[in-house]
């Protein structure tokens, strides 16, 4: 059972990123943050790890260096450590975006299973709403991401190669799935072929 500490979290997470939207839709960030921590959950989190999935953007997007000692302070170092590994700049200007991402891909076979728990349904809530957000708006949709369609397909098809690499599990699998699944509603609307049919998920 999920505690006062997650409860605790929530708000803290709720304060973090209270003015932030989700690129170009106006969705307020919160809904982004509690989906990553059901998904966790659905797939078998324990406290610390969902609380870090309310966390995963708080040092990256909303304080670095200072963010992190507040949530070893309030929560931890475990979780601490998984915020820590899902984080991929913790300085402001970031690095450059493809150098940050490909860094950010070589440690997944090699992360925690908890980081990478963590990581994966972060990818997967993104992934699954590029591919939603991609049927209504096609190649409109890429002026959200620094990396245009290129570096974005690259990355999520990266991420999910190197989540394989590391172990099998349904939420590795899940990714997989909704990664194809954006893979080839982009190939077949480059191909000129995207029907009405293409409105469900296989």
């Amino acid at each position: 059972m999920l505690s006062e500490r997650f409860r605790e979290a929530l708000v803290f997470a709720m304060e973090l990123h209270a003015t932030q939207i989700r690129k170009g839709s106006g969705v307020p960030y919160a809904a982004h943050l509690l989906g990553v921590a059901s998904i966790a959950l659905e797939h078998g989190a324990n406290e610390d790890e969902a609380i870090a999935a309310l966390l995963h953007d708080a040092i990256e997007d909303q304080g670095g260096a200072a963010t992190r000692e507040e949530i070893r302070r309030r929560f931890g170092e475990t979780v601490a450590a998984i915020v820590d590994g899902c984080t991929d700049a913790d300085t402001s200007p970031k690095p450059p975006w493809r150098s940050r991402k490909e860094a950010y891909v070589a440690k997944i076979p090699h992360a925690p299973d908890s980081v990478r728990l963590v990581s994966m349904s972060d990818k997967l809530y993104n992934a699954r709403s590029i591919v939603q957000d991609y049927r209504q708006l096609g190649d409109e949709l890429w002026q959200r991401f620094q990396g245009g369609k290129d570096g974005t397909l690259w990355y999520y098809r990266a991420c999910s190669d190197a989540f394989r690499a590391a172990g099998a599990s349904p939420l590795q699998q899940e990714l997989e799935r909704v990664v194809q699944t954006l893979e080839a509603l982009v190939s077949a609307e480059g191909q000129g072929v995207l029907g009405q049919g293409g409105g469900q998920l296989p």
